[in-house]
């Protein structure tokens, strides 16, 4: 059965994280769908990373689901049966479904195929471009040669998986205009570029669900256009697709096809980006107004 671009991917329900007699989210729900960029936003402090750390196998949430899907859309009528077995997934031939909440972060970046960035750049500074790519693809090679051995014996299924390595390493370093930097160390490159690398990286380890924390920041207005070509170029590759948090509104409005905006862990609004812009509890939310005083306070703005 052929997906469609607008099936389901990831679904998020009643999501709640406590920390002590903090909640930092609570009952949360979202879903993203494949081949779109959602965007998670809000105010500093609204628990957007949270969210993240649960995804992505980070925190084990207090309670809520967080269930993605490979393959053909009709495995959702199998994630009640899943989560009532106490499974972590589900595999059939048509695809597989996960449980990310019972999983723990290795297993939901190799198994599941979650892959993310973090806030702060985490490159291996020392090494090239080239072999920071090379390194995200470890676990494959790792495999293909046995654990060693079928490398030290030069056999052919690991010399095949390592050229394999090299050319998806070459095709993101070309895609991300690094080629003629392959070679340098990749603490020498310009901040923007690191930014960009980061995400040729995670590409390299061939997600399904690629999320990305506060990409854009630090860039400049060229570099953060650098970068929103690049995910977008991600997007109509219709394989991967992304879900990031982000603070610079230019990038999450030019970029994404929905968004989901928090504030002190609840969610406030859910939808477009046309029809987020304009939501009164949003630009509340962002103005630290009560919702009754955003017109007043939204004039003198000039907003």
């Amino acid at each position: 059965m052929a997906l469609a671009p607008h099936d389901v991917l990831l679904r998020v329900e009643h999501l709640t994280m406590r920390f002590g007699g903090l909640v930092a989210i609570h009952d949360l729900s979202f879903e993203a769908k494949r081949g779109v960029i959602t965007a998670l936003i809000g105010p500093n402090g609204a628990g957007k990373t949270t969210v993240f750390n649960c995804i992505t196998g980070f925190y084990k949430p207090s309670e809520g689901r967080i269930a993605l899907l490979h393959g053909d859309p009709v495995l959702w009528n199998e994630l009640d049966v899943v989560t009532a077995r106490g499974q972590r997934s589900l595999r059939r031939p048509e695809g597989a479904l996960f449980l990310l909440e019972r999983m723990p972060d290795f297993l939901v970046t190799e198994k599941a195929r979650v892959t993310r960035t973090f806030q702060n750049i985490r490159l291996f500074q020392g090494m090239s471009v080239l072999e920071n790519l090379l390194v995200a693809q470890h676990n494959m090679l790792m495999n293909a040669s046995g654990f060693t051995a079928l490398g030290i014996f030069g056999a052919p299924s690991y010399a095949r998986a390592q050229r394999e390595a090299i050319e998806r390493a070459v095709y993101w370093l070309e895609k991300i205009n690094l080629l003629d930097r392959a070679d340098d160390a990749a603490g020498e490159l310009p901040y923007g570029a690191q930014r960009r690398l980061e995400v040729a990286r995670a590409m390299c380890t061939d997600p399904v669900l690629l999320c990305l924390d506060e990409p854009a920041a630090g860039l400049n207005p060229r570099e953060s256009a650098d970068l929103n070509e690049l995910l977008l170029s991600i997007k109509k590759d219709g394989i991967t697709s992304i879900l990031l948090i982000e603070h610079d509104m230019s990038v999450v409005m030019q970029i994404s096809d929905h968004i989901v905006v928090l504030d002190h862990g609840i969610k406030i609004a859910d939808g477009t980006p046309e029809a987020v812009r304009n939501d009164p509890n949003v630009i509340a939310a962002y103005l630290g107004v009560e919702e009754d005083e955003v017109q007043n306070v939204a004039a003198k703005v000039g907003l």
